[in-house]
């Protein structure tokens, strides 16, 4: 985890941290010690641990129970080893040990390792020996220990939210892979098979006999894939500079008109065939719902920031809370086909329409 990564490294920050006013006090108070010379072996042995914890740690699979423990036994040690450094009746009266606040780290690694029922563990552990050091309570003893309790549950509790935050992260990253690889699918059926299985349910009703039990399959063929193929998004990506004017000027015919600007639109190829792709649906709702004798016209336009596909047709329109209905009904040739993919490239559709007075769709893509 990238959290707990960098939990290791402030406590090997903090290791050194606190070992360095260690030092500062046993070289300022060094005439107050029973044995400044055993002071200073322990801080020795602090400075070689600091640095054997910190290469330990930074590998995680020697971060368990056998460098854990001997994490501890060190720590413990060097606090022990105060009794002999410093007077008996000053530790008492709430002097200072010779670690001072290095023994936390001990509780820190604890902590991160294990979680905030270790964490606790361990600063009792080590608020048990600072206690056995004086021989009674002090307020230096009690604040120490539940500063100690109070990291060590903290620390915990925050490796294991950040813990279960990147599980839950990296589970909705590979949702949203699948449902985009499966949007992807859908639209690529939408755009032929669907359109295919719908053109054969239509002629072979009109045809009749055997052709319309054909149809009739066809028709069921067409319903489960629609239900299969369900919502779910998509993203495009590309880098390949493309004439979006040209794409668009395939579609032109008898029954529509493309225009736009005099030079080219030039757009990431991918990005370009979506929008393509987008417009060609627009049209193909045109043929199929707007009626005999439907004519539609597309305009590109190109702005600083972003280009603008219109199409517009005098078709039939569409009633109100139709594209609502057929949504919920699997058929996603606007949802999906054409909003979706506009969405998905970062940009909006607005579609207005009335019956029997035709129908505009306007889709905004930033560049």
């Amino acid at each position: 985890m990238g959290l707990e990564v960098s939990l290791w490294r402030a406590v090997a920050v903090f290791r050194f941290a606190a070992l360095a006013y260690a030092v500062v006090l046993l070289a300022t108070g060094r005439g107050e010690y029973l044995r400044p010379w055993l002071g200073l072996g322990v801080v020795v042995v602090m400075l070689i641990w600091s640095v054997v914890a910190a290469v330990a740690y930074a590998e995680p699979a020697r971060r368990r129970w056998p460098l854990l423990s001997a994490d501890m036994l060190v720590t413990l040690g060097c606090l022990f080893a105060s009794s002999w450094v410093v007077d008996p009746a000053r530790l008492s009266q709430g002097a200072a040990t010779l670690p001072m606040a290095w023994v936390a780290g001990a509780v820190l690694a604890w902590a991160i390792a294990g979680g905030r029922r270790w964490g606790l563990f361990a600063a009792l552990l080590v608020g048990a020996v600072d206690l056995t050091l004086r021989g009674r309570v002090t307020p230096t003893t009690l604040n120490g220990t539940v500063l100690l309790l109070l990291a060590g549950f903290s620390i915990g509790y925050l490796v294991r939210l950040a813990g279960e935050a990147e599980l839950r992260l990296q589970h909705a990253a590979e949702l949203e892979a699948a449902t985009r690889e499966r949007e992807r699918l859908a639209r690529g059926i939408h755009d032929s098979v669907l359109q295919v299985l719908a053109l054969v349910q239509r002629r072979g009703a009109e045809i009749g006999g055997e052709a319309a039990e054909l149809g009739r399959l066809a028709g069921e063929q067409e319903e489960v894939l629609r239900s299969l193929v369900g919502n779910a998004p998509h993203a495009p990506t590309s880098d390949s500079g493309v004439d979006l004017k040209a794409l668009l000027s395939t579609q032109t015919s008898n029954r529509v008109t493309v225009s736009g600007p005099a030079t080219p639109v030039w757009l990431p190829e991918q990005i370009a065939d979506e929008i393509a792709a987008a417009t060609a649906s627009a049209l193909d709702n045109v043929q199929r719902h707007g009626g005999p004798g439907a004519r539609a016209w597309v305009l590109l336009e190109e702005e600083d920031s972003e280009v603008i596909v219109t199409v517009r047709d005098d078709g039939a329109g569409i009633a109100p809370g139709r594209l609502a209905e057929a949504a919920a009904a699997g058929r996603l040739g606007v949802a999906q086909s054409i909003e979706g993919r506009v969405r998905d490239l970062g940009g909006a559709t607005v579609i207005t329409s009335a019956p029997g007075e035709g129908t505009e769709v306007e889709m905004r893509v930033p560049r």
